[in-house]
């Protein structure tokens, strides 16, 4: 059996998406394991909270699939797409060194395949347009232990 990790596509104003610097030298989806007794749902908005202090609501469920985290070590990632309630004023946990909005349409090249294909994903879903190849500014970076409300 796998352990199960909720993740969550959460897009931001100018077509960008939220995403998180692992240990790994990794971009990836905020979102972890669920735990007993929770709904999938719930996990994601807990983990949403735990790792940047901010809430979201799940909306759908965008696909599932087996990852590979490192050799011989699978994970069963669930992605949602997800909405922002309230503000976003994000706060890096100990899970990541940064925290980093991309636009959709230049996402970093260490973010794994099937987070890309999530994120291009809910795009479609939502309708969003991505950028017609416009040159948009350099993403904001938030690091450990800062917050910033200027991501979005």
């Amino acid at each position: 059996m796998y352990p199960v990790s909720i993740k969550g596509v959460l897009l931001l104003p100018a077509n960008k998406v939220v995403l998180g610097l692992n240990d790994r030298d990794e971009w990836e989806l905020p979102g972890g394991r669920i735990e007993i007794g929770e709904v999938s749902s719930e996990c994601l908005e807990r983990e949403f909270e735990e790792e940047l202090a901010v809430k979201v609501v799940g909306q759908e469920i965008i696909d599932s699939y087996l990852f590979e985290v490192i050799p011989q070590k699978h994970v069963f990632i669930v992605t949602y797409g997800c909405c922002l309630v309230g503000e976003f004023n994000p706060t890096v946990s100990h899970e990541h060194s940064r925290i980093d909005a991309f636009p959709v349409d230049n996402l970093p090249h260490n973010l794994p395949a099937g987070y890309a294909q999530s994120i291009n994903a809910w795009c479609a879903m939502q309708g969003s347009l991505i950028s017609d190849g416009v040159p948009q500014a350099s993403p904001p970076v938030l690091h450990a232990g800062h917050s910033n409300r200027n991501l979005g």
